[in-house]
């Protein structure tokens, strides 16, 4: 952000906070409209935004553009699947070098949507058997129980280095996470006309077809939004998926002490467990059977 502000402002280092103005705020936005898309322009006006917050926090300035000024998110598309799509994706039969993507994907749903940069960097479980983590993303600690289907993942791919053995195999979560991504879309393109093995590479093609799969644009950030899309159909209330996410905003403070607070985490365990409930053998409250 501070790169595309000195590219913007050849005098911002002379500046105050006094200086940044609705009218700066307004025109940085266009200039970077320019070569961003717009979700990409608010990660650098939600982190000027953060430095304002913070300069008020310690009495640095009063100044407060943003007080005028909306940080309006762009609607992204959808990114969760059906429970019959997500059922399909766990029992496809891909071929053997991409069923530890496919495997990994199902673990990543079975622990609430981890990021792959904190699954890569799991290194045991606890002896009450949870899996606890400072999140990368927010710096948080945070807690998922590892059910029995989750469990038995991890013991097929058991790592040296590491929880998992991605972090034996792959250098960085980056590496990782992009080769993990291509393998789920390379799944996701199954049904693409000019013919591509189930979850591996394609054949020979035309090369300016577009794959017409069930799910192209399948990633590992899917896991995540599918378990809160289905969390909510099984009866998990919002305040609950929004703990289990380790969402936090002024309504659910509590997520700062998410690690030591027993309820929460009995919150958070129920919901998972009526979420794997429902995928993996059809069952729901007051049902026996899909």
């Amino acid at each position: 952000t501070l790169d595309r502000i000195k590219l913007f402002d050849k005098n911002i280092a002379k500046k105050t906070f006094d200086d940044i103005d609705l009218k700066w705020l307004i025109d940085f936005e266009a200039f970077c409209a320019k070569t961003a898309t717009k979700n990409a322009r608010n990660i650098h006006l939600r982190n000027i935004r953060a430095v304002f917050n913070n300069a008020i926090d310690h009495e640095i300035t009063t100044a407060y553009p943003f007080r005028r000024f909306k940080i309006r998110p762009e609607p992204t598309r959808k990114r969760s699947l059906t429970v019959d799509e997500l059922r399909k994706i766990f029992n496809y039969p891909v071929e053997e070098y991409a069923e530890i993507y496919r495997d990994l994907f199902k673990l990543i749903f079975m622990l609430i949507g981890i990021n792959t940069v904190d699954l890569f960097r799991l290194q045991n479980i606890t002896r009450d058997g949870r899996v606890e983590y400072r999140r990368a993303k927010t710096g948080r600690w945070y807690s998922i129980k590892v059910e029995q289907e989750a469990m038995e993942i991890i013991q097929k791919y058991k790592g040296s280095h590491g929880l998992l053995c991605i972090a034996d195999r792959w250098s960085d979560h980056r590496n990782f996470r992009h080769q993990m991504n291509k393998a789920l879309q390379s799944i996701g393109a199954e049904k693409n006309k000019g013919g591509r093995l189930p979850g591996g590479r394609p054949k020979k093609t035309n090369k300016n077809k577009k794959p017409q799969g069930i799910w192209p644009e399948l990633t590992t950030y899917w896991a995540r939004h599918t378990w809160a899309t289905i969390a909510r159909k099984v009866g998990v209330s919002v305040d609950d998926i929004a703990l289990a996410l380790g969402h936090s905003d002024d309504k659910h403070e509590t997520t700062f002490i998410y690690i030591d607070d027993d309820e929460i985490r009995e919150k958070v365990d129920e919901a998972n467990r009526k979420v794997l409930d429902w995928v993996l053998y059809g069952k729901r409250e007051g049902q026996t059977s899909e």
